[in-house]
């Protein structure tokens, strides 16, 4: 009898095991069968190492690729596909933040009941992207072959509408994709940061209006040099005495080093880490990178990282989102580029705030930038000049919104902001205008 009772413990005890082992099996199918299904070796889903099922449209439904058995089906419009390579993928993966691997498991068609459909047993899932290929497309012949980026989001929805990053290739071209120029398989909207130079001063004036009592009734009188405790912060040209909506239509180096001294390094910090612009933004589960600032210094640094240099980085994508704030009086959707997946709101500043940085950026336009050159759109903007090293032109930037859009423009080593990156945004709303 005891040696009855002991096997049947035994017996017990590997049932228990069995139980045990087959919910944490079960656990681990729950949590990780995605990606297991989505893994290389897979070849029910893979075929030469392509993955072989599955199709990716834009808003409109209009293909940008079909996977299959075969191969890779891209768009039969070559400028389409260079210009959403960096949302689509190409079939190597290579770009790590596209749909095409982003996405993997969801245009493979995995869920735990059925696995996956596989090749023999049908075409994968087909994706829908936020993404506008006739926009994307405008976006890239504006660019006209110059590295950069332009972005584009809906801040009441947070659909981004356009992701374009060059330098690319067609991926369609193994010769172009072998090939490939440094930064290539990156998409700057999202993965990227670079100095903002003057589009920072939107920022800074944030910061300004939170923290400088009376700042509606400041003056600066620029002679073009600032001198901070002995060093000289430098403009292109005196401005004269300019209040802050001068400072910032003028672009004036020296009133923003002025206030960024005044505002102080603690409370600079404390806006830039408001407005998001050191966190990482969570599109779909592809995260953006965050950017890093430096006012910890003494005050020649941080007048000149208040005007947008020093060691000042921004991620395009925040900057954007920022845009989007501002328009929406202080929030904003937060972006995403599946359809059919809801944004969260993110507040980023206060109201008051953000109409009155809104009313500036639509008087830059008024004042400087020319209304006629942005016809019907009542635009909202901020023009920046990086500059980067010695001996290179400066990055030409531009960024603000329309309507229901927010907008990111630079091109890399392209000049000044207003006259090279703003025509740019401009064909880019222009083109979203006619589509609406």
């Amino acid at each position: 009898m005891k040696k009855m009772e002991g096997r049947a413990i035994i017996c017990l005890a590997l049932a228990a095991v069995l139980v045990v082992g087959l919910v944490v099996f079960i656990f681990k199918i729950a949590v990780n069968g995605a990606t297991w299904a989505s893994f290389y070796a897979n070849s029910h889903v893979y075929s030469e190492g392509r993955l072989a099922v599955g199709a990716i449209y834009d808003r409109n439904g209009v293909l940008l690729l079909q996977n299959d058995a075969e191969g890779s089906h891209y768009n039969d419009d070559e400028t389409i596909r260079r210009a959403t390579l960096h949302v689509v993928g190409d079939e190597k993966q290579n770009i790590s933040t596209a749909a095409n691997y982003a996405f993997r498991s969801k245009i493979i068609g995995y869920n735990i009941v059925t696995g996956t459909k596989g090749i023999l047993f049908g075409s994968g899932r087909d994706i829908k992207l936020t993404v506008d290929a006739q926009v994307s497309k405008t976006a890239y012949e504006a660019l006209r072959g110059r590295d950069g980026f332009v972005g584009v989001y809906n801040w009441k929805t947070g659909d981004i509408i356009c992701m374009v990053s060059n330098p690319g290739y067609d991926p369609i071209s193994s010769d172009e994709a072998a090939g490939a120029k440094s930064g290539a398989y990156i998409n700057k909207v999202l993965s990227s940061t670079a100095t903002p130079g003057s589009t920072f001063k939107l920022v800074t004036t944030a910061a300004a209006l939170e923290n400088i009592e009376g700042i509606n009734s400041w003056s600066f009188k620029c002679t073009g040099r600032y001198e901070i405790e002995g060093e000289k912060v430098t403009c292109q040209s005196a401005h004269g005495t300019v209040d802050i909506y001068g400072a910032l239509s003028k672009s004036c180096n020296c009133a923003y080093a002025s206030l960024a001294v005044d505002i102080g390094g603690e409370a600079m910090k404390n806006m830039v880490e408001a407005l998001g612009l050191t966190s990482s933004y969570d599109v779909d589960g592809v995260d953006s990178m965050p950017g890093s600032f430096n006012f910890d210094t003494y005050n020649y640094n941080l007048g000149w990282a208040g005007v947008g240099q020093f060691e000042d980085q921004i991620n395009p994508l925040s900057m954007m989102i920022y845009m989007g704030a501002i328009a929406g009086e202080g929030s904003a959707s937060a972006p995403h580029i599946l359809m059919g997946t809801g944004s969260e709101t993110v507040n980023l500043l206060d109201g008051d705030i953000a109409r009155q940085v809104g009313d500036m950026m639509r008087n830059n336009v008024l004042t400087n930038y020319g209304d006629s050159n942005y016809p019907g759109l009542e635009l909202h903007a901020k023009s920046g000049t990086a500059e980067g090293a010695k001996g290179t032109a400066p990055n030409a930037w531009f960024c603000g919104y329309s309507g229901d859009y927010a907008f990111i423009v630079c091109v890399e080593k392209g000049g000044y902001g207003s006259s090279v990156a703003g025509p740019i945004a401009n064909k880019v709303l222009q083109a979203l205008q006619a589509d609406n």
